[in-house]
């Protein structure tokens, strides 16, 4: 499924490599400043994800001076974001930023090295990106809090068929989809980008289903990545499925 045999080091420098592609496709301003790099995509000015502050390494700035830094790199968003390359340089600032009103996520990289897994028992087809636009709004909503605002699902959108977004769903027992797997690709890589289930279809199999059948569905990849939430249960289920953690990041986001 993907190349096997090399060092910890040359798995993160694909790692940072695949990053840097997905980012440089999407943003039209790539600058670095003192403590990492300000990235904007001006195309797509409510995708949180390709409009932020990087902090790489130990900043050693408060959290008043890292707010600055974002109002001023990312002013007339709506939003504010700090991602940290070194989740333990962020975890530091966690409790402050929480106070002030920022929330965090926790995010690891994991990179497929395990064999292929056994092909899902369940019903899955391809489906159409808007098919599961049901879908996409509950997991919006489960984790801003907030409905997707229209604008934001418009540039995801746009942004996940440049990357040849292909979309992998299983139906309920009114036809309607239940659960999808979104897969996107880069150069000789690819990254399964989205695992959503409906609550109350969790614990049947369907996650682990529609993931195996994206890791079927990349093919004869470089790499093959899948991002967990490093402090829930998905990480537990990728493991089984083959990927391995690699590298650990945390993202703090300020909604209006």
């Amino acid at each position: 499924m993907s190349v096997t045999g090399i060092t910890t080091d040359a798995r993160l420098q694909r790692a940072y490599a695949w990053r840097d592609r997905i980012e440089d496709a999407i943003c039209d301003e790539v600058r670095e400043w003192e403590h990492g790099t300000i990235l904007r995509a001006h195309r797509y000015p409510s995708y949180y994800r390709y409009n932020f502050v990087r902090i790489a390494g130990e900043p050693e700035l408060g959290v008043a001076d890292l707010a600055n830094v974002a109002d001023e790199a990312l002013h007339g968003l709506e939003h504010r974001r700090l991602d940290f390359d070194r989740a333990d340089a962020g975890e530091a600032l966690r409790g402050e930023l929480h106070a002030a009103g920022w929330r965090s996520m926790r995010t690891i990289l994991m990179r497929h090295e395990g064999p292929l897994p056994r092909a899902a028992q369940v019903a899955l087809e391809e489906v159409g990106y808007d098919e599961v636009r049901a879908l996409r709004d509950r997991w919006h909503a489960e984790d801003f809090d907030i409905p997707q605002p229209e604008q934001f699902y418009a540039a995801a959108r746009e942004v996940a068929l440049r990357h040849d977004a292909r979309v992998l769903a299983v139906r309920g027992e009114r036809g309607k989809p239940v659960g999808f797997a979104q897969l996107e690709r880069s150069g000789g890589s690819a990254e399964i980008v989205q695992v959503y289930v409906l609550p109350d279809h969790r614990g049947a199999g369907i996650g682990t289903a529609i993931t195996t059948a994206a890791i079927h569905a990349a093919g004869e990849v470089e790499d093959l990545w899948i991002a967990a939430d490093d402090e829930g249960r998905p990480q537990e289920l990728y493991r089984r499925l083959g990927f391995e953690p690699l590298w650990a990041t945390i993202e703090f986001l300020l909604l209006p």
